[in-house]
């Protein structure tokens, strides 16, 4: 039997390689960190998207139902929910004799960039009011338009809150 076959067969890897290979571990993750904060932002921003299309979409819907004379208007009322969450609860048809509700959403979207977990939904976005200017939001007595309240610029310079 030779002596040296059993020395290599008990040898484990040295200080210096387990050095070397925990340094190239470390160089990987840190690239791969910024590639996922990265998607994971645009992911957020897709859903950013997607929920403003929603929730601006059912709006318009509203306001249709309110030309078309679906929904009962009061004089001093604009075409648009006085509440965020009408959309959702629903309002009654005034053209249908059991005055069943429309629904214009079936449940309203978060904003994905609230970082407050203990809003409600509605609570998340900024509300327009259609009597406030574009370039000054304000809320009044109805929901013209939402943005995000995020304060943060998205991946294409704009802030999220101009979306």
């Amino acid at each position: 039997m030779n002596p040296n076959a059993s020395l290599a067969a008990n040898r484990g890897f040295s200080l210096v390689e387990l050095t070397i290979v925990m340094a190239i571990m470390a160089v990987l993750v840190s690239a791969a960190i910024p590639v996922y904060e990265l998607a994971a932002q645009r992911e957020k921003e897709k859903e950013l998207r997607i929920a403003l299309r929603q929730i601006r979409e059912a709006l318009d819907a509203y306001k249709r139902a309110m030309i078309e004379g679906r929904i009962a208007k009061k004089a001093d009322e604009s075409d648009y929910p006085p509440r965020l969450e009408d959309l959702v609860t629903g309002v009654p048809d005034a053209k249908d004799p059991e005055k069943r509700k429309i629904y214009f959403l079936r449940r309203l979207p978060r904003d994905p960039m609230s970082p407050n977990s203990e809003l409600t939904d509605a609570e998340t976005w900024g509300k327009r009011s259609y009597e406030s200017p574009p370039d000054n939001p304000q809320e009044g007595k109805d929901v013209f338009d939402v943005y995000s309240r995020s304060q943060q610029t998205g991946l294409n310079g704009i802030p999220y809150d101009r979306w």
